[in-house]
């Protein structure tokens, strides 16, 4: 059995901001799309504790995220940042095996284009 501090993984992903609404996060925790340390999730009640991690798609790419920690309430998203820790989307891994840049959660190429690019990166 696991002790230690725990939060149901709804309220979680609602908390972090990666779920727009308490609705949206249970829909994905009941959608089986969703993992915790690789582990299928089947219900919204399922605990998340710090040092899981947590995978699931997100707009025709997979989202890894390390949960840093538990909050006790929905916070703004500078302070919602601080909850987990981006491990960035399989794939996204450059030639020296790092996790490569990000923005948004959003791989960033090297070879970046800038004249055939429809949105400025910044």
């Amino acid at each position: 059995m696991v002790y230690g501090a725990a939060l149901r993984l709804d309220k979680w992903l609602w908390f972090s901001r990666l779920a727009k609404s308490r609705n949206a996060a249970k829909d994905l925790c009941e959608s089986r799309r969703l993992r915790i340390d690789g582990r299928v999730v089947e219900r919204a009640s399922a605990l998340v504790r710090a040092g899981q991690v947590l995978s699931f798609p997100e707009r025709d790419q997979g989202v890894g995220v390390r949960v840093n920690g538990l909050a006790e309430r929905r916070a703004p998203f500078a302070e919602a940042r601080l909850m987990y820790t981006d491990r960035g989307c399989p794939g996204a891994e450059d030639a020296d095996g790092g996790a490569g840049m990000m923005q948004g959660g959003v791989p960033i190429s090297l070879h970046h284009d800038p004249l055939t690019s429809t949105a400025a990166a910044f």
